[in-house]
């Protein structure tokens, strides 16, 4: 039996990895803060850890053949590069270290698809595109993009597989996390929505990809775990039919969206936490798509509708309000 360490183990990506490794037979080490915080049922194959990232964690990597780092920071309102620093890229080079020292054969790093360049309809953003802006100013993807540097220059003992999932979907989302989205169309009478777009991914197909990617995954590659590309529009619109609701849908002008975003870089200055920033309402303003092809063709990938996560996510939350209203207050 294979056996592997996952970090993340409580939110959404890394709930799917590890109940999707469990179904493939694999013994998982869990590294987590809480153990009260893992959404799954209890199993044989499964030990949760309390650990710090930060800290020695070498004791729990023996005969461990892969680490899959998912655990990272995501929230967009913080100020300060370092904070960002810290737990993905430092943690990153601490798991790395330990994982070469203890013989760990695999480290696959779960990015994301702001390290890449993103396209629009006619040109998709691939794994060989660069970087561009608005992603070039996100704290959070430079992060990103600086562990997969660093761990692209020192896969020599270890292997390195890097996978970049775009926007995910689907249940065990209890923070909630990217199903904040979710919440902002369902039971409105009024949606307000910007005019650009992203990819979408069921949140099943991009923990399938990430254990693909442990078995099939290249030393040194990357994979864009991606689906379909829409825009806020047609998103929303798909979230309206799954759940029965006819709103009125105003677009918001982008010349508002920039407003907002100087607006929050005003605050920011005054060290005021806040989503709003000039990256990140620009963001909304983009065509941000990408192409799945490479991971189709090289890991196998079968991807899902993003109604099928629409309406797992949705689901998810309508069984679980009470954890919801807790965890988003």
């Amino acid at each position: 039996m294979k056996k592997v360490c996952v970090t993340g183990a409580t939110g959404l990506l890394g709930t799917n990895v590890i109940l999707k490794l469990l179904q493939n037979g694999y013994s998982v080490t869990a590294l987590v803060r809480q153990k009260s915080s893992w959404l799954g049922e209890e199993n044989e194959n499964l030990m949760l850890v309390e650990a710090d990232l930060l800290c020695d964690i070498s004791v729990y990597l023996t005969d461990i053949d892969c680490i899959i780092h998912v655990a990272a920071e995501t929230r967009q309102n913080l100020i300060r590069y370092d904070e960002y620093r810290k737990a993905n890229y430092e943690a990153v080079v601490n798991l790395f270290t330990h994982a070469e020292l203890m013989g760990v054969k695999k480290f696959l790093f779960v990015s994301t698809a702001n390290t890449l360049g993103f396209g629009n309809t006619a040109f998709l953003g691939s794994e060989k595109a660069p970087q561009i802006y608005p992603f070039t100013h996100s704290l959070y993807a430079q992060s990103k993009l600086e562990a997969e540097e660093y761990l692209l220059k020192n896969s020599k003992n270890t292997d390195v597989i890097i996978v970049n999932p775009t926007f995910m979907i689907g249940a065990y989302d209890s923070k909630p996390s990217s199903g904040k989205i979710i919440f902002w169309v369902w039971k409105k009478k009024l949606i307000f929505y910007p005019k650009g777009g992203k990819n979408f991914v069921h949140v099943e197909d991009a923990a399938n990809g990430v254990v693909n990617a442990v078995e099939k995954g290249k030393n040194g590659e990357k994979y864009l775990l991606a689906n379909e590309n829409l825009s806020y529009r047609e998103f929303f619109k798909k979230v309206n039919r799954i759940t029965r609701q006819n709103p009125i849908m105003i677009p918001i002008p982008n010349k508002l969206l920039s407003f907002l975003g100087l607006i929050g870089d005003v605050l920011r200055k005054f060290k005021i936490k806040t989503d709003l920033s000039s990256s990140n309402m620009k963001a909304l303003q983009i065509s941000n798509y990408y192409s799945n092809q490479k991971s189709i063709e090289e890991l196998g990938v079968q991807y899902q509708p993003i109604d099928k996560a629409i309406k797992d996510a949705v689901q998810y939350f309508i069984e679980n309000p009470v954890k919801n209203k807790k965890t988003s207050s």
